[in-house]
């Protein structure tokens, strides 16, 4: 084998790069079950703990701090963490009504309510439909007269076609999104969650946010669904702020000396004295040497003394002599994100919140600066009868970021007459002022910036500039249209997974991986001898490199991904069985050990390649069109693919190489399964029309069902909402549970058992109503039914976790999920004719992965009132497409091996029916074994993986047994009714 030592290498550095990534994890764990003993159970004392050690160094061989190990840690998704999951809908119909000032033209405002009908059922985007619908309704109509306003005449002409003003509604709908998608990041930051997630999804104007560990769900929907609100107000300058800082410190100094002894030392009383004499000088020593112990003990000392000035720095800077100063400009303090809490908790104390003047506030910077990880606190200056902004932001007409002419990024800011008008006496009183103001920009009472007014600013055009990069340009400029552009965005879909749930998923989700992982390793030593104690090796090295890997790309791990670890350690064996069946025949034709391994690897390469490059597509694809937990699943499946293909083809060989050069005999069987299939003669060709038969049948009885009773649809593809909820009640049944909420919420009600102590009741009860208080609604009204029967006695608190999918977005995935499917099976079928260069090999492929889909699909829908956990969701799409992908695997296989056999027989003489039925048993009993490990394997994962994956285990579990029975009964059988005189 050549380049085995370059393979050595790589294969350590990827080993230490895997064990520097896990050690993240591992540290970060430590950490918190410091804080778990510290604490002794009082959840508030733990949360102070991390947050004081957060920005400490806790890894002591690279002085990282507990929180870059926590941002570098394995990532755990909702459902093994518990959080919540949120879908939010940017309502595109309220921008466009704000566009046109709220025409009243009632042509234009039936094109609206059309256009907003037609998204449940289209795949076109909105401002497509809207103009498509306005020129059904007035054909000769010009969206110009409505659009041209007098705020929007600069960048839409009133001569303008209908296709320039749909141009332009598209940008500023763009716009719109991107402006809430930015409102929305900012909001995310005040729940103080670790590893948030928010992402944009443009086809559908969806923004999805992920907040792991939440605990106030209420807190959540009110937070996302309010309106930003954008205003521009004048600061106190710095000079101003220090006194009152000052005095609010004596203040809660004196009240601290006031509620404690006073224990303290002599250097302690001795640095205080120094403090109240040169306060400016002392805090600017502890600031610049933060990092010292010295300065670190200080300011310990000093936090009793001086409890404000000890968390909050006043911005200073060393003259000329070296003596500090007060830094000009509106920044009144810098705090590390661990304290500001401490800050805004002293600020609100009664007795310090008296001595701050009505007419001021303070706010914190929107993120933290970017080397000291420090948020900036602005002294607002609130002005008039009400004390608010001196302007609103909704005399924004458009923001946009621009350069300067030395190439720096700035912001140019438009505003309409109105606001123009204002904007030139406040930026001329604040350039007259000496020293000159400041004016920030707050969208949600947080600072975005606040630029110092140079000179008078007339015409309503402003530049602003400052220490921007490209990124924060884009950001303020969307942030500035906030107050024109009224973009609402709507919860359309939730998902809430309490942290006893998300714990069980973790002990079941680890549980069926241990298991899966013992099941596969004894299979293997079993069968395969001393080689599959390679397979063993390569098995556990390549889930080592796996979520190594996973770490290392900050990917999520959900329950889903569980599975695909959990499957690829079935699949994973693939290779190895494919190269031991090789080897096998290689000895049997009598070559030495040496020759027979080497031959092995080297003709078993190829049907490795097309297999796993065939399943990858099948993860891709999932990747691309899937989202949150079948994206998770689709990262580990492909992940889990490559590292398998490292370890059983590299790896693997090494370990062989090794073993042979010390002169081990490897064995690769035992006497019970030396000859297993080996003189296998079954006549799947002759019998093909019987199994054509038997499919054919079973797909009409399915598609007799799916148009008669349908499928159990989940919520995410109906609509409506779930929750899995403790049942204490052992004596009341589903069907008691069924018949009390069905009074009250509606026929449908779908209740289900979940667990040994669980139910699940799905729900479309008030789905229509968006009103703030409707979820909080239906959940009272569903415990209260519970209770008033008495079929049970519960509480808020036994909801363990909940979704909510409006049917806009149900319908949505329905037909993304069709279109998923669909694609995956072509796409793989374009690879096979490529790979192999044969339409038949194609078509044989095709037929047998749409084969299997609709074998799954029609027995989730005969067995749907048998099997209670038989239900049509994303995890179930997600199931389908692996089974196609591992259809194809083992389709791949048999069909290389036709081609292989047909290149050996090509003659006249040589039946082509034969040949293939000859390659087919030849192949049988990698299929076999193959099958088995992984039918193992989910058997493992469906009875050990927790009720949260067991109708999609299930659907993998039959998946995979109809992929095999297609491999071999379907897809070759196709080959040689279409093929007969074309495969040589």
């Amino acid at each position: 084998m050549q380049g085995k030592g370059v393979i050595k290498f790589f294969a350590v550095i990827l080993a230490l790069a895997c064990i520097y990534q896990l050690s993240f994890t591992w540290v970060a764990h430590k950490v918190e079950n410091d804080a778990r003993l510290y604490a002794k159970g009082d959840t508030a004392v733990e949360k102070a703990y991390l947050d004081s050690i957060s920005t400490q160094p806790v890894y002591p061989l690279l002085g990282h701090t507990y929180q870059y190990c926590l941002e570098n840690e394995l990532a755990l998704g909702l459902d093994l963490k518990g959080g919540m999951n949120v879908t939010m809908q940017i309502s595109l119909q309220e921008v466009v009504k704000g566009l046109s000032n709220n025409n009243p033209d009632p042509v234009f405002n039936q094109a609206l309510v059309n256009a907003t009908n037609a998204m449940k059922t289209s795949q076109t985007d909105y401002i497509t439909l809207f103009v498509s619908e306005y020129e059904k309704l007035n054909p000769n109509g010009k969206l110009a007269a409505i659009f041209s306003t007098k705020d929007n005449q600069a960048n839409l002409k009133y001569n303008a076609s209908n296709s320039e003003v749909e141009k332009y509604l598209k940008a500023e709908a763009e716009t719109a999104v991107q402006q809430s998608y930015t409102v929305l990041n900012t909001r995310i930051d005040q729940f103080g969650v670790t590893q948030p997630n928010i992402s944009l999804e443009k086809k559908t104007n969806r923004i999805l946010i992920e907040l792991p560990g939440v605990k106030d769900p209420a807190r959540v929907r009110k937070l996302l669904s309010g309106t930003a609100k954008l205003e521009f107000y004048e600061t106190y300058q710095s000079q101003e702020v220090y006194p009152l800082l000052t005095s609010i410190d004596n203040i809660l100094a004196a009240k601290t000396k006031a509620t404690t002894k006073d224990t303290a030392k002599s250097e302690t009383a001795a640095a205080a004295d120094t403090a109240k004499k040169d306060g400016l000088a002392l805090i600017n020593k502890v600031q610049k040497n933060s990092k010292d112990t010295s300065a670190t003990a200080l300011r310990s000392k000093l936090a009793n003394e001086h409890p404000l000035m000890s968390v909050l720095s006043p911005p200073v800077y060393s003259d000329a002599s070296g003596q500090p100063q007060l830094m000009p400009g509106p920044l009144a303090g810098i705090a590390l994100q661990k304290d500001t809490a401490k800050v805004n908790a002293y600020l609100r104390s009664p007795e310090v919140k008296n001595s701050i003047p009505r007419n001021m506030k303070f706010l914190w910077s929107v993120k933290p600066r970017e080397k000291t990880k420090q948020f900036e606190l602005y002294a607002i200056k609130l002005t008039g009868a009400e004390n608010g902004p001196v302007l609103s932001g909704d005399v924004i007409n458009d923001a946009r970021n621009v350069t300067d002419q030395r190439g720096n990024p700035e912001v140019e800011m438009t505003m309409n007459a109105a606001g123009a008008q204002k904007w030139r006496i406040i930026t001329a009183d604040a350039a007259a002022a000496t020293p000159k103001k400041a004016i920030a920009i707050v969208l949600d009472d947080n600072v975005y910036s606040a630029p110092t007014v140079q000179n008078e600013i007339s015409g309503g055009i402003s530049s602003i500039s400052g220490t921007f990069t490209v990124d924060d340009t884009k950001d303020l400029a969307n942030v500035l249209k906030a107050g024109r552009l009224d973009a609402p965005a709507r919860i359309v879909g939730e998902d809430v997974v309490g942290p006893s749930l998300g714990q069980q998923s973790i002990n079941d989700g680890l549980m069926s991986c241990v298991l899966g992982l013992v099941v596969v390793l004894v299979f293997m030593i079993a069968y395969y001898n001393r080689a599959g104690t390679v397979a063993v090796m390569a098995v556990v090295v390549n889930v080592f490199f796996l979520m190594g890997v996973l770490t290392s790309l900050h990917a999520v791990l959900t329950l889903p991904g569980i599975a695909g670890i959990v499957l690829t350690l079935g699949m994973a064996v693939d290779a190895n069985v494919l190269i031991y069946e090789r080897v096998r025949e290689e000895l049997a034709l009598g070559k030495s050990l040496r020759l027979a391994v080497s031959d092995g690897f080297k003709h078993a390469l190829s049907s490795i390649l097309d297999s796993n490059i065939s399943t990858f597509l099948t993860g891709l694809i999932l990747f691309v069109f899937g989202s949150g937990p079948i994206q998770g699943f689709a990262t580990t499946l492909m992940i889990g693919i490559i590292t398998s293909l490292f370890c059983s083809l590299l790896i693997s060989r090494i370990i062989f190489e090794w073993l042979l050069d010390k002169g081990s005999d490897i064995k690769f069987s035992n006497p019970w399964s030396a000859h297993t299939f080996k003189n296998a003669n079954f006549a799947f060709v002759k019998n093909r029309r019987k199994f054509y038969a038997v499919s054919l049948i079973f797909i009409a009885a399915g598609f007799v069902s799916m148009f008669t009773q349908g499928f159990n649809y989940g919520v995410d593809f109906q609509g409506g909402r779930t929750y899995v909820i403790h049942f204490q009640n052992k004596n009341a049944t589903v069907e008691d549970v069924r018949e009390t909420v069905e009074d009250v919420l509606g026929r449908g009600t779908q209740v289900k058992t979940y667990g040994t102590d669980k139910i699940s009741v799905t729900t479309n009860y008030l789905i229509e109503e968006n009103l703030p208080t409707t979820d909080a609604k239906v959940e009272q009204t569903l415990i209260s039914t519970l209770n008033k029967k008495e079929v049970t006695q519960m509480s808020k608190k036994d909801i363990v976790s909940s979704q909510k999918v409006e049917a806009t977005i149900a319908d949505g995935l329905k037909k993304s999920a069709v279109w998923t499917v669909v694609f995956a099976i072509l796409v793989i079928a374009a690879y096979i004719l490529i790979r192999f260069r044969k339409w038949q090999y194609s078509l044989g492929a095709l037929v047998a992965t749409a084969h299997d889909a609709l074998l799954v699909l029609s027995f989730f829908s005969l067995f749907k009132n048998v099997i209670p956990f038989l239900e049509i969701d994303q995890a179930f799409i997600a199931a389908i497409l692996t089974v196609i992908g591992y259809s194809i695997n083992d389709t791949v296989v048999v069909l290389d091996r036709i081609r292989e056999f047909i290149g050996l027989h090509h003659s006249k003489a040589d039946n082509p029916e034969e040949v293939i039925n000859t390659a087919i048993n030849s192949t049988l009993s990698r299929t076999i074994i193959t099958a088995l490990t992984v039918l193992f394997v989910l058997i493992v994962l469906f009875l050990f993986g927790g009720d949260v994956i067991r109708g999609f285990s299930f659907a993998l579990l039959i998946g995979i047994m109809f992929g095999t029975y297609s491999s071999i009964c379907v897809a070759t059988p196709v080959i040689v009714d279409f093929g007969k005189k074309d495969l040589r």
